[in-house]
C-alpha cells in the first residue's frame, strides 16, 4: 500500500477532525495560547486504513522536532507493512504463504507477532486463527463489492485453517500445510501501534495520540493552555454503530492507555437480504454469528496488540461471554454494544454520558 499523504501539519483545527470509521474517535479541543506550540499531525494510509499521529508535547517541543518524530513513526509503519502484509509481494507473510511448505527466515518482529497471535489462538479455543487467510482471501469487503464467495471454495479453504501447523524454529517459520495462508489483519495494527508508541517515547514525546484505524494509543495526557490549567486525559467518543459518525453513546478518558475496537459494521455488504461482515467464523468461512455490533477493549499503553486480538475474539464470543472473559483478565476493560442496543461494560470501564 502506498502512502496517500505525506504532508505534516501543525494545525490544531485540522487535526481535530481526524476520525476513524469505527466505534471510536478522539475528541480534541485545542485552546489557543502563544506560549504553547500548536500540535503537529500527519495522516497517511497503511494496512488498508487511514492512520494518523498527533504530537501535542515533547521534550524540546517545536514544530520541527515533532515533525521529525512523526516522520520516524511513519517510517516504522512502512517497515511493519513491508513485513506483515498478506497481499504485498515480498513481505515476510507473503513469502511464508508462497513457500510451498518450505521454511522461511523472517524478521524477529514477524516472529514475535506470530507468537503473540498463537497465544490468542490458544486463549480463544481456536476462534482466533492466524491461518484464516485461506478464507479471507475469498471475500472482498471493499466498497461497492457484493459478490459472495463460491460455497465449495469456502468449504475447501476452511480445511486449511490450522494454526497448529505454524512451526517456529528460531527466526524460521514454516507452514506445515502448504495451502494454509497466514493473515495478521486482526492483530498487526495493534502491534504497529505499540511499536510507534515505544518509538515516540524514546524520542522524548510526552503527549500524543496514535490512531491506526480502530487502534488508538495515547501517550500521557492532553496539555492545556498556559493559564495555569493542568493537563487532562484524552477524551474518546464512543460512536453509535451505523450512525455515520453522527451520534455517540458516551465518552471515556485515556491517559497512557490504548483502546482497540472491532465491529460488524466496519466492513460489510448486503446481498440477498442478508448482511455479511468481515469478521469470519473459522469453522464455516462465513461471517461470525454474534449479538455484538461493536466492542472496544482498553488497557495500559503497550498493549494495543492484545486489545486488537481480544476485541476480535470478544465479538465472536458474544456479549455475555465477552464480558466474562475481559473481567477475568487483570488490566483490561471493555464496552460492548449489542444488536438489541444494550450497552454493557466491565466493572472498571468508565463511560460518561
Amino acid at each position: 500500500m502506498e502512502e496517500a499523504d505525506t504532508k505534516t501539519r501543525a494545525n490544531g483545527a485540522h487535526a481535530a477532525r481526524f476520525l476513524i470509521p469505527v466505534l471510536l474517535f478522539v475528541i480534541i479541543a485545542y485552546t489557543g495560547c502563544a506560549m504553547r506550540p500548536e500540535p503537529v499531525a500527519k495522516q497517511s494510509f497503511y494496512f488498508d486504513t487511514v492512520c494518523s499521529v498527533t504530537i501535542f508535547d515533547m521534550e524540546n517541543m517545536s514544530e520541527e522536532n515533532a515533525a521529525d518524530a512523526i516522520e520516524a513513526a511513519f517510517g516504522q509503519l512502512r517497515e511493519y507493512e513491508s513485513l506483515f502484509s498478506r497481499t504485498r509481494e515480498g513481505t515476510d507473510i507473503w513469502k511464508i504463504n508462497h513457500a510451498g511448505g518450505e521454511p522461511v527466515n523472517c524478521d524477529a518482529r514477524t516472529v514475535e507477532l506470530i507468537r503473540k497471535g498463537l497465544s490468542y489462538h490458544a486463549l480463544s479455543g481456536g476462534r482466533f486463527a492466524l491461518t484464516v487467510g485461506a478464507v479471507t482471501q475469498l471475500w472482498d469487503f471493499h466498497e461497492g463489492k457484493t459478490e459472495l464467495p463460491d460455497p465449495d471454495a469456502l468449504k475447501e479453504a476452511v480445511l486449511h485453517i490450522d494454526d497448529t501447523g505454524i512451526l517456529i524454529n528460531g527466526n524460521t517459520i514454516t507452514l506445515k500445510d502448504p495451502l494454509a495462508v497466514i493473515d495478521l489483519g486482526a492483530i498487526a495494527k495493534g502491534y504497529a501501534a505499540d511499536g510507534i508508541d515505544a518509538l515516540l517515547r524514546e524520542k522524548g514525546v510526552t503527549s500524543a495520540v496514535i490512531d491506526l484505524g480502530g487502534n488508538i494509543s495515547c501517550i500521557g495526557q492532553k496539555p492545556q493552555d498556559g493559564a495555569g490549567r493542568k493537563s487532562r486525559p484524552f477524551v474518546i467518543g464512543i460512536e453509535l454503530p451505523f450512525s455515520d459518525r453522527r451520534e455517540i453513546v458516551g465518552t471515556t478518558e485515556l491517559s497512557d492507555e490504548t483502546v482497540a475496537t472491532s465491529g460488524i459494521y466496519e466492513r460489510f455488504f448486503d446481498a440477498g437480504g442478508r448482511r455479511y461482515h468481515h469478521i469470519l467464523d473459522v469453522s464455516t468461512g462465513y461471517p461470525a454469528d454474534t449479538d455484538i455490533l461493536g466492542i472496544s477493549v482498553v488497557s495500559s499503553a503497550g498493549h494495543s496488540a492484545d486489545c486488537d486480538a481480544l476485541s476480535t475474539i470478544c465479538l465472536m464470543l458474544g456479549q455475555e461471554s465477552a464480558m466474562e472473559l475481559i473481567e477475568s483478565m487483570p488490566g483490561f476493560e471493555a464496552l460492548s454494544i449489542g444488536a438489541d442496543g444494550e450497552i454493557r461494560t466491565t466493572t472498571g470501564f468508565a463511560l460518561e454520558s
